[in-house]
């Protein structure tokens, strides 16, 4: 087993995490069983880490070259209904979504009171009454907790929203990721692909299955889609994506691969609840108007972090010589540790080991020479800029 496939099956065993009495599976297990799929235990379901036909490397490598199907059916899903919906989802969340135009979305964190990120998560205003959200399967009944109880003070409050939870029984939601993304979806769409950019939102009809909602978006660098589907036709749409030129089946492992050189967070991993998104080089998902309300969890906390500064912040690391780094590893500047990794990996793309992590914020600069200290032996590395790999999204035009 090479270097790269060892290190890349260290996020298989550290995702069996959950009780086998609490393990679920969603619409999509008998497929993946039938492909050769290698299932584990990821934040309560069972998800393949790869296919028997793919190693992982070569399913990274096919993604960024091609396009594959994720299944991310263990991701919640929500709608938040009602005029006072996008009032009530910023009383929990740090994002601008009064600002959103229609169908369109942002990556946003939910807060705790003292300025820590609880969950990240995408919010979508498909209009003024009516909100989309995709957030982490690990922390599906903490986020649940969260939202209705936002919208139990605002129902109080005599304010009109309510909230609707999707089940993965009922709704599932797959991730077609790759540069071919487009022209495998638009065969089988009756949308202008053209016309729906990064972030973007729609209902529309794929494989012949009405009431998709596709959103332009994923968590690998590349243009893709996330499709939520009737679990009933899930089988159906990603068989018939699967008979499009150069689309296969992708698992875990390449997913986690892939957006770690997308400079991509891992709840859990990269941040958790005592990291704010200031010091998880997140500021930007703290939008200037709700700067100025400062009315979030926590927001004293984050606006007073914004003015002036933290003591760590999150870096991209990329290894000269040695083996890969993994999460716990210790990050040393002239013999003194000044910080820790929390995600690591070889890069199929690039060739070399590559790491994030948290450091002193005096040496975040990228260029600065550190050491990272594995198995008792230093090894040298540089603090880089992320993403390790250019983003490849289909953005808007700006005028």
């Amino acid at each position: 087993m090479s270097k790269i496939t060892r290190c890349l099956h260290i996020f298989a065993r550290n995702a069996s995490t959950a009780s086998s009495s609490s393990v679920e599976k969603t619409a999509l297990y008998n497929f993946h069983v039938e492909k050769g799929g290698k299932v584990v235990n990821f934040g309560g379901y069972l998800l393949p880490v790869q296919y028997s036909d793919l190693s992982i490397i070569a399913s990274h490598v096919h993604t960024r070259k091609h396009s594959s199907i994720f299944d991310v059916s263990h991701m919640l899903q929500t709608y938040v209904r009602g005029k006072d919906a996008v009032a009530c989802f910023e009383s929990i969340c740090t994002a601008d979504i009064k600002g959103l135009a229609p169908n369109s979305g942002t990556l946003t964190v939910f807060t705790n009171d003292m300025g820590n990120i609880l969950d990240d998560l995408i919010v979508s205003k498909v209009n003024d009454d009516l909100l989309y959200v995709v957030s982490n399967a690990a922390m599906k009944q903490q986020d649940m907790e969260i939202m209705s109880a936002a919208v139990s003070k605002f129902v109080g409050d005599k304010r009109d929203v309510s909230i609707e939870f999707l089940s993965p029984a009922d709704h599932s939601l797959i991730a077609l990721q790759g540069p071919s993304s487009a022209s495998a979806l638009k065969t089988i769409t009756n949308v202008d692909l053209e016309k729906l950019y990064f972030m973007e939102t729609i209902v529309a009809e794929v494989a012949g299955v009405s009431d998709c909602r596709i959103t332009r978006c994923g968590y690998t660098g590349e243009d893709g889609y996330e499709i939520s589907v009737p679990s009933e036709k899930v089988r159906h749409l990603t068989e018939t994506l699967l008979g499009v030129d150069n689309v296969r089946m992708a698992g875990l492992g390449a997913r986690d691969s892939l957006r770690l050189e997308a400079g991509l967070c891992l709840y859990g991993s990269d941040i958790d609840s005592n990291t704010s998104p200031v010091e998880a080089a997140l500021s930007w998902l703290v939008s200037k108007r709700r700067r100025g309300e400062a009315n979030f969890p926590g927001a004293t906390k984050i606006v007073d972090q914004l003015k002036n500064g933290v003591t760590r912040r999150r870096i991209g690391i990329r290894m000269t010589e040695g083996p890969p780094a993994r999460a716990g590893v210790g990050i040393y500047h002239n013999d003194e540790l000044a910080g820790k990794i929390t995600s690591g990996c070889p890069s199929p793309s690039l060739g070399g080991n590559i790491a994030m992590g948290y450091i002193s914020e005096s040496l975040k600069k990228p260029g600065n020479k550190i050491q990272l200290k594995i198995r008792d032996k230093f090894y040298p590395a540089d603090v880089t800029k992320m993403p390790f790999t250019p983003a490849n999204y289909y953005t808007k035009p700006k005028n």
